[in-house]
């Protein structure tokens, strides 16, 4: 008898670099508010040191990728760690080289230290000729005084 012992392939993890756009040479970065101990570029930029962004005032915050030239999008992928008990909602934009803002998905999410403390979003889009992708987030739409954060941001 022949025998071929198979190995499998080693699979891949969705947050590999792997195909991730390098966001420090392709695009600048607006936000509203930062903390200085959880800049912006720790988000978007991973393995980079840092724990993601924070910001420094509390209530809704809004960060804008502005891309130096337009871009073709395929995936998007947020992750939020929360590890206090709130209802957050964000909201992502695009906005084509010349036209208004175009709404790409809203989502609300309960976040509870005692277990859903991670939130990880990942979308497979097809958007040609993205000028700039905005987020908004309302950390808390309870109305309770939050200080947003993202823990990361990629898009490929």
């Amino acid at each position: 008898m022949r025998k071929q012992i198979l190995h499998p392939k080693p699979e891949e993890s969705s947050s590999s670099d792997a195909g991730w756009l390098d966001l420090e040479t392709l695009a600048r970065v607006e936000v509203t508010s930062e903390d200085e101990a959880h800049p912006v570029e720790s988000a978007l930029m991973p393995g980079k040191g840092g724990r993601g962004w924070r910001a420094a005032s509390p209530g809704e915050q809004t960060l804008r990728i502005v891309f130096d030239e337009p871009r073709r999008l395929t995936r998007i992928r947020l992750v939020f760690e929360v590890n206090e008990e709130r209802f957050q909602e964000f909201v992502l934009l695009w906005s084509p080289e010349s036209g208004e803002p175009k709404e790409i998905v809203r989502q609300q999410y309960n976040f509870s230290p005692s277990g859903a403390a991670r939130e990880v979003e990942e979308y497979e889009v097809d958007l040609a000729g993205v000028a700039a992708l905005e987020l908004r987030i309302v950390p808390d739409k309870s109305g309770n005084r939050a200080f947003a954060s993202l823990a990361e941001w990629r898009l490929a």
